[in-house]
């Protein structure tokens, strides 16, 4: 069997490469097509003030799926009054803004370390969303 023949039915992801099926509508695998979805959102959230409700309308996606991103603590409402999901730190229960542990028991957890994200308490902005940009990303 000839080994160039192999990969024939096959086309590869425009960003990482992975081998796709030929007929597969998109340019980007599964994995770098979520990627691509959340950087279009981050910027969104950038310039606009949004709650997830919103955020899943616009960009016709589930509120899970930003729920998700918000457990993972990738973006975060802007006050800790977080009505609208009533996520609550695991550990004590207090309502948190994003992720699953709120800033006293992620500390604790830290082994008393200083927490590496920044709350804002902007009153104006109460429900709104905004993007927790990593350290080398710039804004």
């Amino acid at each position: 069997m000839n080994r160039n023949n192999e990969f024939t039915n096959y086309k590869s992801c425009s960003m990482c490469g992975r081998l796709m099926p030929i007929d597969y509508e998109k340019d980007f695998c599964p994995a770098c097509e979520e990627d691509v979805l959340f950087k279009e959102v981050r910027e969104y959230i950038r310039s606009h003030e949004v709650t997830e409700f919103e955020l899943a309308e616009i960009f016709d996606i589930p509120q899970s799926k930003v729920r998700k991103w918000i457990k993972e603590g990738r973006i975060e409402y802007v006050t800790g009054d977080n009505k609208m999901m009533n996520t609550r730190c695991q550990r004590c229960g207090v309502p948190v803004s994003f992720g699953t542990l709120c800033p006293d028991c992620m500390r604790i957890m830290n082994g008393n370390k200083e927490v590496s994200y920044i709350s804002f308490n902007a009153k104006n902005d109460r429900n709104r969303m905004r993007f927790l940009s990593d350290e080398n990303d710039e804004l």
